[in-house]
């Protein structure tokens, strides 16, 4: 079935994998992060350090896997690179964790706050919530189900869009703000404990996204060249976004103000800086964020489930693994994750789904990181890399002691979510011998 991977259209030039990178990584976390993060690191100095050290630890990581997107190129991103290194089992396992419960569970959390933060603007019933989600989710899929052109441009646009609020917040915070928070404790300290470190693991998350990229290789143009290229500048990007943010908020607003006003500091300063019209501006502009983001989940999750299939490793892989010839699209892999994420939503919590995937998320980028250093020692592939991770082994060194920092934290803060992402992953294992044998 390699033939299908042939089928796939290289919509995806440089812009358009940028953008991809850069809408999917922020989406309202920058925006709704802020009280959260001064909280727990005590100060605005701790405070903007917090978000720069996640934006290094993030870019060491996007470093470490543009090496190995440069010399695997084939759709499916971390399910490849761990197959390849360390055997298809865990390729498997790998794939599996993120088609059948964190891919789904990020695309039904980022619409359900989609639909929360829309109800809420329009001050409609949020009982209305699970149907504007389903919605929601099904528009993205229709667009994702014609040629990838139109999915690339909505994401350029979308993108485009949301860095809008986020240059205005900067300028707005540089040059206008009254209030210089800098160097001020904040009295009201976050009790969850931790401290600078449990700052630091927020911002992580709010980083979370780039490396969605890396599935959809078999549809961007000169992958070699241009992955490494989109997550690098892509990450460099949004470190700067996330960092400027964060100084205009603390130019705007006193330490404590941002404590109190808790996910609604940054939507304050907009109503200071531009009145109640850019207050409502600024959320609108977050609905088009999250809307990116969900674009960028939706482009990418499904191309793994189609990897999978494609080479014969999931149920009713046919099906699965077939490019609908019109638009030269995956979308049976599509749509049966949209209507994953749909029963999600149903059922569970959606946010509290990604969330207890994250351990699970972050171990399989450790061994990814880890595979780095060993394909540059034993160089398996016999490929020359288009991209070379600079300053090796240090850069893979980092981005591992980062992820086995959140796998730290997670099972001292959420080990009952630890266990559960654990045991959805082994469930796993029996099917794909299932697989194999037959």
């Amino acid at each position: 079935m390699d033939s299908n991977e042939k089928k796939l259209h290289r919509g995806f030039g440089l812009w358009a994998s940028l953008a991809l990178v850069i809408g999917t990584v922020i989406g309202s976390g920058i925006f709704f992060k802020q009280g959260s993060v001064l909280s727990s690191a005590g100060g605005t100095t701790a405070g903007l350090l917090a978000w720069l050290v996640g934006g290094i630890l993030t870019l060491a990581s996007g470093l470490s896997i543009a090496e190995l997107g440069s010399q695997m190129t084939k759709t499916g991103g971390i399910f490849q690179y761990i197959g390849h290194i360390y055997g298809k089992t865990w390729g498997f396992l790998t794939g599996w964790m993120q088609v059948i419960f964190y891919g789904p569970a990020m695309m039904g959390a980022i619409a359900t706050y989609f639909s929360y933060l829309c109800l809420g603007l329009f001050g409609l019933p949020q009982k209305y919530s699970l149907i504007l989600s389903a919605v929601t989710l099904m528009f993205i899929g229709l667009l994702n189900s014609i040629p990838n052109r139109f999915s690339a441009g909505f994401q350029i646009v979308t993108t485009i869009i949301k860095l809008l609020p986020v240059l205005a917040l900067v300028i707005f915070g540089f040059f206008f703000g009254q209030n210089d928070a800098f160097g001020q404790v904040v009295h009201q300290v976050s009790n969850s404990g931790g401290g600078f470190g449990v700052a630091i693991l927020a911002t992580l998350f709010a980083y979370d996204g780039w490396v969605t990229l890396a599935n959809i290789s078999g549809e961007i143009k000169n992958p070699r060249q241009t992955l490494p290229k989109a997550i690098v500048f892509g990450i460099v990007l949004v470190i700067f976004a996330y960092v400027g943010v964060t100084y205009g908020v603390y130019q705007s607003l006193p330490a404590n103000q941002i404590i109190s006003f808790g996910e609604n500091a940054t939507l304050r300063v907009a109503q200071e800086a531009f009145g109640e019209f850019g207050g409502r501006l600024l959320s609108v502009t977050i609905l088009v964020s999250l809307l990116g983001t969900l674009n960028g989940k939706v482009v990418s999750f499904p191309r793994v489930l189609f990897a999978m299939a494609n080479e014969g490793i999931f149920p009713f892989a046919k099906t699965f693994a077939k490019i609908n010839m019109r638009s030269r699209t995956p979308n049976a892999a599509i749509w049966l994750m949209i209507m994953i994420a749909i029963v999600m939503m149903a059922v569970a919590d959606p946010n509290r789904l990604s969330d207890i995937a994250i351990f699970t998320t972050f171990l399989f980028y450790i061994m990814a990181f880890v595979g780095v250093i060993k394909l540059r020692r034993h160089n398996t592939m016999g490929v020359k890399p288009g991209f070379s991770t600079p300053f090796f082994p240090m850069i893979p060194l980092v981005a591992i002691a980062g992820s086995l920092y959140v796998e730290i934290s997670e099972i001292y803060y959420d080990f009952y979510g630890v266990v559960i992402s654990l045991l959805i992953v082994a469930v796993g294992y029996p099917i794909y011998l299932y697989l194999k044998r037959h």
